[in-house]
Order: structure tokens, then sequence, then C-alpha cells
């Protein structure tokens, strides 16, 4: 039996500037569980990072969550004290955030960093938390881990310090690990390796892995499940199958019909999703998608519910609504 480790229910995160309120997540509710790679995929500013971000209480000043609530096994995590979420996070919950080199301290050495986080989370003593962080080192694929735990980051190029990320959340064992753009701004080596990294962790562990990413290749690569971000809300989600071969949602199909094809050649026509996203500091109150989409009509401007595409697939779209009547 599937065992449910994390649900997000109703999730609403606004940032509060000059120019008024931005509703970068507008009520969405989603679940991860245990041992599962969850793609969830989007055009930047879509809720992504935002939503990560939430789930580890890491949403910064002037940002706030507005309602919703987060629960991990069974417990909500909404608005428990920072003491509790130090413990929490960086232990059960950890994060690989998006560029290594400004995550990582560029004045202390890995080693030292990697043993701090060791030490904080697992009460291990200086020596054995230094032996922990050679074998993650080595475990993530870095040569000579006792020559590089005293080097410092400027040392190390971009793949080997998103490993040094990888390893450092690994460290303390956590049960869902959040990648945020794990292989932006990697060569396509490089990126291939950090995705096989992730594919072995999923073999070896049962850890389950939140992959957010705007590449749906790599989704296809790594994921078991997706969830298609557009505007701060869900537009579908699904099996990885079910999104790339049977997507409902006309956003989700402008996005597989703008990615080159594997064979495509050099020839293959990629069709872009003309317009551009909506603004979130005055959203459009209906399907957020509507001023972009090929087959908006009259009953757009209202906000659609999530319908049942197939088993386990659901998509926001009217057209979907077998007792409505789209118009065309």
């Amino acid at each position: 039996m599937t065992e449910r480790l994390l649900t997000v229910e109703e999730l609403k995160v606004s940032f509060y500037t000059r120019s008024g309120e931005n509703q970068a997540v507008r009520g969405i509710s989603f679940h991860i569980d245990a041992g599962e790679t969850l793609g969830i995929v989007g055009e930047s500013g879509s809720g992504k990072s935002v939503t990560a971000k939430a789930i580890l209480g890491l949403i910064p000043p002037p940002g706030k969550i507005i309602s919703g609530d987060i629960n991990y096994r069974g417990k909500s995590l909404s608005g428990i004290a920072e003491k509790k979420w130090r413990e929490i996070r960086g232990n059960q919950l950890a994060m690989v955030f998006q560029d290594p080199m400004t995550s990582l301290n560029p004045v202390k050495k890995i080693g030292a960093q990697m043993t701090e986080v060791i030490r904080r989370h697992r009460g291990l003593s200086k020596s054995e938390a230094l032996k922990e962080a050679i074998e993650g080192l080595r475990e993530v694929g870095i040569t000579e881990p006792e020559r590089r735990v005293d080097q410092y980051p400027h040392e190390f190029s971009g793949g080997m310090r998103q490993r040094v990320m990888i390893a450092m959340a690994l460290s303390c064992k956590p049960e869902l690990l959040i990648a945020d753009e794990p292989t932006t701004a990697l060569d396509v080596t490089i990126q291939a390796q950090i995705l096989d990294l992730l594919k072995e962790l999923k073999k070896n562990s049962n850890t389950a892995v939140a992959l957010i990413t705007h590449d749906l290749g790599v989704v296809a690569q790594v994921c078991t499940r997706v969830i298609v971000m557009y505007g701060g809300m869900i537009m579908e989600e699904g099996a990885v199958e079910d999104i790339f071969y049977r997507p409902g949602h006309p956003y989700t199909q402008g996005l597989l019909r703008s990615v080159p094809k594997r064979g495509g050649g050099s020839r293959e026509r990629l069709i872009p999703i003309e317009g551009t996203p909506p603004d979130l500091l005055d959203p459009p109150p209906g399907c957020p998608f509507m001023e972009r989409c090929p087959h908006a009509f009259a009953k757009c401007v209202e906000r659609p519910p999530m319908f049942e595409v197939g088993p386990g697939q659901r998509a926001m779209c009217w057209l979907l609504d077998n007792g409505g009547d789209s118009g065309e």
C-alpha cells in the first residue's frame, strides 16, 4: 500500500510589494508519497520554487503563507515554532537549491560545512561526522573525497558543487528531498550525471524526491508523477506516461509542443506558446491560461474545477466538462 508522506491543501502564498499583493501561489493541493519522484513543472514565475520554500517554512519577508495547510506524516506544519522547523528542516525534509555557489559558504571548507549539518541533526562526534561527510561525497561520485573535504567551494566545478549540495542534503537521511532546478546552468554531460544520481537515490533508498524544473526532458527521465503549474495554480497532474502521451490541459499540450522530440532532427518545427504569463499582481479570476489558450471560450472567465481525465489524472479545464458546452 502506498504511504502518504506529505499533503499540501489549498496553499496560498503572497508577497506584499510596493506595487501590491503578488499572489505567487493561489490555492494548490497535491501530495507526495513515500519513495516516489514527483516532477513539478511550469514556466518561470509559475509558483514552483515558492511552493517548495513554503513546504520547508522558508518563505522570506515580504512573503507570507495566506492560508492552507502543509501536512507531514499526519501532522500539520502550519504555525510551528522556528526551533521545531530547525529539527525538521535538513533532517526529515531537505532541499537542494538552484545555485550551489550561493548556497555554499565560500570561506568555509566543504568538510566543515557538511559536518556542521551532520553534527547538528545526528549528534555525532567531529571525527564520526567527518567520516560520514567523506562517505557522502563518495556516494555522489566525487573522487578522492578524503582530499576534497579540505577544499573550498571555488575549487569545485559547477557540477561538483551540485553533487556536494546533494550529498549535504542526503547526509541526514531525509524522507523527502526537494531539488530545485538541480541541472540548471550545467552542461549536458553533467546534467545527465546529476539525473543518474537522482535515479540511483530512488533505487537505493526510500527517499521521496520532488524535482522542480521547467525541463520536460528531465521529468521524462526521472519522475513517476507530474504536477504542471501555471499562474500560481496547478493546471494538471498525473502519471508521467499520461501527461506526456495523453495531456488533458491545453497548457500541458503547449509545453509538449514547444520542446524537441527525440529523433526529431534539425528540421523539427517547435511551436512556442504565444503570449505571456498572467500578472499575479492582478491575476484573472477565471482560468489563468485563458488569454493564451487557442481553445478559450466564454465559460473560461470562471475558474474551472479539477476534472478527471483518467485514473489518477486530473486537469483544470472547462473543455473536460462533459456536461458543459465548449461553444465550439
